[in-house]
């Protein structure tokens, strides 16, 4: 049984394998033409899919017919090659080209999650007594799809990740529209924000420090939103991957399932194919 829906594995399977690099089913320059067949990059996949969903070990996660030596290899080589950052840029162009993105309205925010093996995206949680942690910056359009993210320590500011938040939304959508809003929750509420957002051409809609404002005010809610669905896959709740460009991998990975994942619940309604369900449960 898959980790995810089918239709979603499927889906972001068809944009992943195009990126992947050709390799001989048996390595050529063996001397004795015996060596074993390489396994399969799907299998390869399905197995790191299931790690990004249950947050379990390779060792766990690993047949006989797959060890857990051979998905660290293929998971380091494809998080080199930055495969799931082009993922993820893909589902954004098919959501913005079937739905649309709602890029005149942006939201910022950050998340601390676990790092209990520390590495090169950790630090010391301030909310975790100094235990090793990792902070998490996305930016979101107005529906919550996830457009640009940046993984730091757990001991970095929100407000400095901002700059280069923005920085990867630019690089995964391109072209913004002319002053949009970037909807901030207090956490960002000083002038090396408002220099930030003007030196993008953005407006801020920063809630004030000092105030108590009611959750449905802004568009805040909507960042924590798209957190509380990325928490949803538990290598992001607690990453033990010390290598920062695995890390982001599984980032971006992660946002890719859920950009598709509100594709299809969005193109539901607007469109007929011969795979469509029926329900709003995903198959």
């Amino acid at each position: 049984m898959p980790a995810v829906p089918a239709c979603l594995l499927d889906a972001v399977w068809s944009e992943f394998e195009p990126l992947l690099p050709s390799h001989p089913r048996v390595c050529p320059t063996h001397p004795l033409h015996c060596h074993r067949p390489r396994i399969p990059d799907r299998l390869i996949f399905e197995k790191i899919v299931e790690a990004a969903v249950h947050g379990s070990g390779y060792e766990r996660i690993a047949v006989p017919g797959c060890s857990d030596r051979t998905i660290r290899r293929r998971l380091a080589e494809w998080a080199r090659l930055g495969i799931a950052r082009k993922v993820h840029a893909a589902a954004l162009a098919a959501y913005d080209r079937m739905i649309g993105l709602e890029v005149a309205d942006l939201t910022g925010d950050g998340c601390i999650t676990k790092a209990p093996c520390g590495g090169d995206k950790a630090g010391p949680s301030p909310v975790d007594r100094r235990k090793q942690g990792m902070k998490r910056s996305v930016g979101t359009d107005g529906g919550g799809v996830p457009l640009g993210i940046v993984s730091a320590g757990a001991n970095r500011h929100d407000s400095p990740l901002l700059d280069p938040t923005i920085g990867e939304i630019h690089q995964q959508v391109g072209d913004l529209p002319a002053h949009p809003r970037m909807h901030l929750d207090s956490g960002y509420d000083g002038q090396p924000v408002r220099t930030v957002l003007a030196a993008h051409g953005m407006v801020g809609e920063i809630a004030p420090k000092g105030e108590r404002t009611p959750i449905q005010i802004g568009k805040c809610w909507v960042g924590e939103r798209t957190h509380a669905w990325m928490n949803g896959y538990g290598k992001l709740r607690r990453c033990t991957d010390k290598n920062g460009a695995i890390v982001d991998f599984y980032l971006y990975l992660t946002a890719a399932f859920v950009t598709v994942r509100a594709l299809i619940r969005q193109a539901r309604t607007l469109y007929r194919w011969d795979s469509r369900s029926t329900t709003r449960r995903l198959k």
